[in-house]
């Protein structure tokens, strides 16, 4: 049975909320409010705000200490399970009002959150020495050292607090309203496609799926009519992003950073060093994917591939999951790794935690969210029966088993850095494809292989195009905004800087900047180059647990366990890994040399 007829679950959010009008749900929203009343009474009358000395009184200052922690941890537990119900109807239902609404409210709370964090981390960072002691009698400071540890370093970039307020607010209208924008017109737009004499109004997030079809008549003419969709909507999408990166630009300046990248190194934990050393092996290993590229046109019988050929299916078209087979294979493939790891896969499937296909007004490509309130993630994904997208599934499985790792720990002590968020996704993903390339034919091998490498291509290669992209609109965003045309321009650029002759340059994509979210988060700028960290970073992991064996389970799940707090480099170091060595990248990236000649090999 083809997977696209299978009636294909959505999540269940009822063991969350009844509904968004629930009395439920509404008692937990009053219940958020009355607590950030209660934390701004309590920092006002504890004038919680940058100080000009240090308190005398450590016995005071911990027991206040401890207090708004225990506040903080409680009020962020019910408002961020709040905001995954809410998002699991704006996420998947763009045209629901009532979600849209609710949305609004929640955003108008989180700037009441944002103004008290400022206050909190303005005071924390301003107690000097005196921090040392507060730990000694306040236990609860004591427990969230190491992340209150980089909350003070942080606090030098902090504006008064009257500005962060004014830029709490403004986002709401600005900055992040622009990420809004971008998602409703993307995934409301619908453009004509005929198949098999049919003629239908196709979501975006369907007709880019077909990128993936075996004939190429259909992938040639479903990337022209999506470029015909984009240019349809491209001026608005460009305020967007003018929008949001010219905020990131004010911001940086006003907080004394250096730029904007500036913010974004910090944000993910690492330095400079660490950075230049990912990007100079990334830029390194440009050929050997040049080299996939190159081999992929010639098994289609051309000079260069064109972009609509770029997805293109090659080996053993049966390749093929409906949703049980994909979540059966996935759960089979998991208990490989552990018991614990397939259990958890199947309660997943079994509990449907899982929005599965693509559909009108959902947004396109696949996240992961946690639901604190509940221990549990949802996942929502736009699942079609490729093996792709099988392996997405297991990627993003990965993320919530990452959350699992995390249950029970105060609220501020979880969660991760973009560049170590993707360990547990990519090591789940790398055991589902090391299963399925052992126990396939050759034929199978080569769609495998297939899927490896363009995923591979499109974090270590098409990431780097983003981060030129990415780089130069905030250059020029300094001066004036940009035109939808400059963008295209800029983005046709990086393209070839990066995949060079590995692709026809006559048939590029100038219209990826407008589709891919992540340049639109408000406050997450350069939101790129961390995956091409965390898939390294992951398959530098698996290498670990191929020599160490069941030896290294329970080492990673104190990692996973640890993530939200602690710099990366130190992190790694408990496995010997040094992050700013390009030697460790390179070694990680050497594995696509012996799957790219085997490609080239079939």
């Amino acid at each position: 049975m083809p997977a696209t007829t299978e009636k294909l679950p959505v999540w269940d959010m009822s063991n969350v909320y009844s509904a968004l009008d629930g009395d439920d749900y509404k008692n937990d929203l009053e219940k958020v409010l009355k607590q950030f009343d209660e934390l701004d009474k309590i920092i006002e009358d504890n004038k919680i705000a940058r100080l000009d000395e240090p308190p005398t009184d450590i016995e005071g200052a911990a027991k206040i200490f401890d207090d708004l922690l225990n506040r903080f941890n409680e009020v962020f537990l019910t408002f961020k399970t709040l905001e995954a119900f809410v998002y699991s109807f704006v996420s998947t239902d763009s045209y629901n009002k009532d979600a849209g609404k609710s949305l609004s409210e929640l955003e108008q709370v989180s700037v009441r959150m944002s103004k008290q964090v400022t206050r909190f981390q303005a005071w924390v960072g301003s107690l000097g020495d005196t921090f040392d002691k507060i730990l000694e009698f306040g236990p609860v400071a004591k427990e969230h050292r190491l992340g209150l540890i980089e909350f003070i370093e942080q606090a030098k970039y902090l504006m008064s607090t009257e500005l962060e307020d004014i830029a709490a607010e403004l986002s709401l209208s600005g900055g992040a309203v622009m990420w809004k924008l971008q998602g409703t017109v993307t995934s409301q737009l619908k453009m004509p496609f005929e198949r098999d004499g049919k003629t239908e109004d196709l979501p975006m997030t369907v007709l880019r799926n077909l990128a993936m079809d075996p004939d190429e008549d259909i992938r040639k003419r479903a990337f022209e009519t999506e470029i015909k969709g984009w240019e349809s909507i491209r001026e608005s999408v460009a305020f967007s992003l003018n929008g949001v990166k010219g905020s990131a630009v004010t911001l940086a300046k006003w907080r004394g950073r250096d730029d904007v990248l500036h913010g974004a190194i910090d944000h993910n934990r690492i330095d400079r060093d660490t950075l230049n050393a990912l990007l100079d092996a990334m830029k390194d290993s440009f050929p050997v994917f040049r080299k996939y590229l190159k081999s992929k046109a010639s098994k289609l019988g051309k000079d260069k591939l064109p972009w609509w050929d770029l997805f293109a299916p090659m080996g053993e078209e049966g390749m093929k999951f409906t949703y049980d087979e994909a979540a059966n294979y996935i759960v089979e493939q998991f208990g490989l790794f552990s018991g614990e790891l397939s259990d958890f896969a199947r309660k997943a499937f079994d509990s449907n935690w899982i929005d599965v296909g693509p559909r009108d007004g959902k947004r396109g490509g696949a996240f992961c969210m946690g639901v604190p309130g509940v221990e549990e993630s949802r996942i929502l994904a736009n699942f079609d029966g490729s093996f792709e997208q099988m392996t997405t599934l297991a990627h993003e499985l990965g993320h919530a088993y990452h959350n699992s790792c995390q249950n029970g720990l105060p609220l501020m002590r979880r969660g991760a850095p973009m560049t170590i968020a993707e360990t547990a996704s990519i090591f789940c993903e790398t055991i589902v494809f090391n299963a399925a390339l052992d126990q396939a034919t050759p034929e199978q091998q080569l769609g495998i292989l297939e899927s490896q490498l363009i995923g591979a291509t499109q974090v270590i290669v098409d990431i780097y195009s983003r981060f030129i992209f990415e780089s130069e609109v905030i250059k020029r965003r300094e001066k004036a905004d940009l035109s939808a045309d400059e963008m295209c321009e800029i983005m046709v650029d990086a393209q070839k800087q990066t995949y060079g002759d590995g692709l026809d340059e006559e048939h590029l994509h100038p219209y990826m900047w407008l589709l891919k979210p992540h340049y639109y988060y408000h406050g997450a700028d350069f939101y790129n180059y961390p995956y091409a960290f965390g898939l390294l970073f992951g398959l530098g992991m698996y290498a670990i647990y191929k020599k160490e064996g069941d030896d290294f389970i329970p080492k990673y799940k104190d990692l996973l366990r640890s993530t939200g707090e602690g710099k990366v480099a130190d992190l790694a170091g408990r496995f010997g890994i040094d992050v700013k060595s390009k030697d460790f990248w390179n070694g990680s990236l050497k594995l696509y040399d012996g799957q790219v000649d085997k490609y080239c090999s079939l």
